[in-house]
């Protein structure tokens, strides 16, 4: 959060934002918890829309949390009821990464732009975050859509998202591996769509409810 620290009235702003933060990352743990996976680091859970209203309100202040920092408006989830939650409980007891997904039924492909002459990593990662995307008209058939994906800023580049959606596409749907194909991201911010292409292993993967979004033909 940017802030100006002789302001009063941004330093309140920013102590309130700061507290509602580590309220959200804050993990006591639950006596009943549906573990997917353990890590060295870490491990990874599930919530449903069934379960106690304890965990329900963490997920909510976690979602609300991860949509001010992604920074922009999030299209609302289709079908609360059929939503999966997964969270990446870190050692000392943080929420250090969240996953949203949802039953989809159509995607559409990302259009790539071609890319200018580059030299470096760096110039490309620079490229790829600033260029708009479009995507195609045409609807393919996609199983999940991934509503959400954040991981706290100073866990990143230590693959937990990407371990988190081997998780999902592993108990997305039971006794079911999910390919990469059948999976669409929402809508996903620069950073999304740099993670996006390098997991999928092309820059023309499925999104779905785009609102920052350009739509081409």
């Amino acid at each position: 959060m940017l802030y100006t620290a002789s302001n009063p009235e941004d330093e309140t702003q920013h102590l309130l934002f700061h507290n509602q933060f580590i309220s959200a990352v804050k993990y006591v743990g639950w006596k009943k918890e549906r573990i997917l996976a353990e890590y060295p680091d870490g491990r990874i859970i599930m919530v449903l829309p069934e379960d106690p209203k304890y965990a329900l309100k963490k997920v909510d202040e976690i979602r609300e949390m991860v949509d001010n920092d992604l920074g922009f408006q999030q299209a609302p989830l289709m079908c609360y009821s059929r939503t999966k939650t997964l969270l990446f409980i870190s050692n000392d007891k943080k929420v250090v990464g969240c996953l949203i997904a949802e039953h989809i039924q159509w995607g559409y492909r990302v259009i790539e732009e071609k890319h200018p002459v580059i030299r470096s990593e760096e110039e490309k990662v620079r490229f790829e975050r600033q260029k708009a995307w479009c995507c195609s008209t045409l609807p393919e058939p996609a199983i999940c859509g991934i509503s959400r994906i954040w991981v706290f800023s100073m866990m990143r580049r230590k693959k937990i998202a990407s371990r988190m959606i081997e998780c999902l596409r592993s108990n997305f749907i039971y006794g079911s591996y999910l390919s990469k194909e059948e999976i669409a991201f929402s809508d996903p911010t620069p950073d999304g769509k740099l993670f996006a292409t390098q997991y999928c292993g092309t820059g023309q993967f499925l999104v779905y409810n785009f609102i920052n979004g350009q739509n081409s033909t």
